[in-house]
């Protein structure tokens, strides 16, 4: 972004700034530009491989602006985007693995990061292998092969919200050539820099906070430079893009992330303050709460925390567990986080974790902390609490 005046523009100011060299005739958002075919002026220019724009399905204006704005943000070298964050994060396992590789993946990690590296990598011979995610630098390199060509980090975790050592991890990970991805969807790339921390990919799925409205489905790789050709080749050979409508609805969402992040922060510190002196919760999972687990990583590493966590409860039984939760009022049950609502689901983390132990033996649950009034969620809580006890737990 132009520093004119010889002042380096703040990040909030360049977040509304960003993307918008897209912007034509003074419109201040990058418009709609959605299609199939480009039609180029001469056969020698369709030819040449110089022409910004090709076929709809290798990028637009729009979806070039988002790109632009997302890698700014994360402080990349370049970014692609993808129909869902799903997407993204197979796109990269692809791009970054083959027959007979090893590759290191956080007991914590998204189940379906898990399970793609497992069903999808696994049949063409790449052999899968998990961590405990408050590995330090020596037990991760315990871990390494001559044939390990890839880490995959997730910090904090999206259920069970363990902060993991990356600069540390990432310092093993470069000392022995091998590449290191992270899913940065918690930290929306704004509480986080994980290229300073050393690793070589983000992925977000941009569904959640960068959209910040639940009306769109998007995921995000942003790159180093080193890493630049080998992801595009394989983004391009599977035919991975996003829709230039979705693109600009969720550039449209990034020019608030920085307030909304603000809100979803104060909002979720109050709950979980809150939460931790209730005598049915067992144990809080906030790293941005003072003596929650992870808190002194998570202070040293982020500048700041989003609104989603967990909670172990004390053991309950079913019934009181769906009559807490089944009639909460402001806590939609839902999958996905990051829009302006409140949610709630229940994480099954003991029965999926594959080397490291989940230590409650009670119902853990998940919360995003959304846009409304913390005191009415802390009432609805409050509330639900009273239904467990009228339960006999």
């Amino acid at each position: 972004m132009s520093t004119r005046g010889g002042r380096k523009k703040d990040r909030k100011t360049a977040l509304l700034h960003a993307g918008r060299e897209y912007c034509e005739h003074g419109f201040v958002n990058p418009p709609v530009q959605r299609g199939s075919t480009v039609l180029a002026p001469a056969l020698a220019d369709y030819e040449s491989g110089r022409m910004p724009y090709t076929y709809g399905v290798h990028g637009t204006p729009t979806s070039r602006a988002l790109e632009a704005a997302i890698a700014r943000l994360e402080g990349g070298h370049g970014c692609r985007l993808a129909p869902s964050g799903l997407a993204a994060i197979t796109a990269v396992l692809l791009a970054f693995t083959k027959g007979g590789d090893h590759i290191l993946l956080s007991d914590s990690l998204y189940g379906p990061t898990s399970r793609a590296a497992l069903r999808v990598l696994g049949r063409f011979g790449v052999e899968t292998e998990f961590f405990d995610p408050r590995a330090t630098a020596d037990d991760l390199d315990a871990l390494m092969r001559e044939n390990t060509s890839l880490l995959f980090l997730e910090s904090p975790g999206s259920h069970t919200m363990e902060v993991q050592d990356v600069p540390a991890l990432a310092a093993v990970a470069k000392k022995h050539g091998v590449v290191t991805v992270i899913d940065n969807t918690w930290s929306a790339g704004w509480f986080f820099d994980a290229f300073a921390a050393g690793c070589d990919i983000s992925i977000q799925a941009a569904t959640k906070y960068h959209v910040g409205h639940s009306d769109v489905l998007i995921g995000a790789v942003t790159y180093t430079r080193e890493m630049e050709d080998a992801f595009l080749d394989t983004y391009r050979d599977l035919g991975l893009c996003a829709s230039s409508d979705d693109a600009w609805l969720t550039l449209r969402g990034m020019r608030t992330l920085e307030v909304r992040l603000t809100r979803h922060q104060e909002n979720a510190l109050k709950v979980a303050a809150w939460l931790k002196a209730r005598p049915e919760v067992e144990e809080v999972h906030y790293p941005a709460l003072p003596g929650a687990p992870g808190h002194e990583l998570w202070k040293r590493d982020f500048t700041g925390a989003s609104g989603l966590f967990s909670f172990a409860l004390k053991p309950v039984s079913e019934k009181a567990l769906a009559d807490f939760v089944d009639n909460l009022e402001l806590f939609g049950i839902g999958a996905s986080w990051g829009g302006y609502e409140s949610l709630i689901l229940r994480s099954h983390i003991r029965e999926n974790r594959r080397v490291t132990k989940w230590p409650h033996e009670g119902p853990t649950l998940r919360l995003h902390i959304g846009l409304e009034d913390a005191g009415d969620l802390i009432a609805d809580l409050d509330a639900g609490f009273e239904r467990l006890a009228a339960a006999g737990a």
